[in-house]
């Protein structure tokens, strides 16, 4: 079966949608939210006026700015919504190294929102990065939090001959996870409902991971990391990760860091691992400072700046079945 045949009517009417995008040569960068607030609030730019305004910049739009078939198609799929006389698409579309990804619509304040911005190209780049550098076979990899499916998607165009699992928490994630593997024809792609790793079995060759880092008064599930400044969830993708990687594989994890007093307590807290034989490490900021807006928000009152940071850990192999389980109780106190 492939990834067409498992999706829903409402969801196969959003792969013709993005088909039909693709075709006509659609091609959106999403930028950050403030940036994205900032264009749409410059005079001229309240209501739609191509496609890219509709399904990129989130603007309503007229009846009319589309065929009345496909209208009516989109809006019983729920695609479409309707208030004081325009429409306005529920989905976003962003371009990605030749491909389109459907998503949430801006502003993403729904907790079940599915998140796509300037992280998911620093993402991708990062596992392109790894997978020129190294040349271990990838025979079974998952992407952890996968989203609207960036990390899966990238491993399984590269490594045609892995198995790679996209997993999430989020139903609406995997709906449009599904979608978009579809729209990009990659049948090498499963999708599954796992929080971290607790619901899929086995080795890794290769995980990769772009969770949450930001620290919500709201706990929203797309931007909402837990724990100490929103680390939560990082650290539990380590502590899960590391003993599910086969020898000589590896995990990537893109994630956010506050610093605080010249500090990077993420990298602290990790302390219980980096001193293992059993592991290779990288560790680098891929940018010192995103979302300076946030430093406003309760509780970053004593934050420098947030970083986004690459850690790649590969399992050298070396004391395999030594103290992994009493390091990760370390990292989870």
């Amino acid at each position: 079966m492939n990834q067409e045949d498992r999706l829903s009517e409402p969801d196969l009417a959003l792969l013709q949608l993005g088909r039909r995008l693709h075709a006509d040569g659609y091609r959106f960068i999403t930028p950050t939210p403030l940036t994205h607030e900032r264009v749409n609030q410059r005079p001229g730019n309240e209501r739609s006026k191509t496609l890219r305004d509709v399904f990129g910049w989130s603007r309503p739009f007229a009846p009319g700015l589309i065929s009345a078939d496909e209208q009516r198609q989109l809006q019983e799929a729920e695609v479409l919504e309707e208030r004081d006389g325009l429409l306005r698409s529920r989905v976003r579309w962003s371009s990605l190294d030749g491909m389109l990804f459907a998503h949430s619509q801006f502003p993403t304040q729904a907790n079940d929102a599915v998140f796509f911005g300037p992280d998911s190209y620093r993402f991708a780049h990062l596992i392109h990065t790894h997978l020129q550098q190294n040349f271990t076979a990838v025979h079974r990899a998952v992407d952890i939090g996968c989203g609207a499916g960036v990390g899966a998607m990238v491993i399984a165009r590269a490594r045609r001959e892995a198995q790679v699992l996209a997993v999430d928490i989020n139903p609406l994630a995997l709906r449009l996870c599904a979608v978009n593997a579809a729209l990009a024809e990659v049948a090498n792609v499963e999708i599954a409902r796992s929080d971290v790793l607790q619901d899929v079995e086995g080795e890794f060759d290769l995980i990769v991971a772009n969770p949450p880092y930001m620290a919500d008064p709201a706990e929203r599930a797309y931007r909402h990391g837990g724990g100490t400044l929103g680390a939560g969830l990082s650290l539990r993708i380590v502590e899960q990760a590391l003993p599910r990687l086969t020898p000589g594989g590896s995990l990537v994890l893109y994630t956010g860091v506050a610093m605080v007093d010249g500090r990077d307590p993420f990298l602290e807290a990790l302390g219980a691992w980096r001193d293992s034989p059993q592991f290779a490490w990288t560790y680098r900021e891929l940018d010192p400072d995103v979302f300076g807006e946030e430093l406003l928000t309760p509780g970053y009152q004593d934050v420098e700046r947030i970083a986004v940071v690459a850690l790649v850990v590969t399992r050298t192999g070396a004391g395999i079945g030594g103290n992994i389980d009493e390091q990760a109780s370390e990292v989870r106190h």
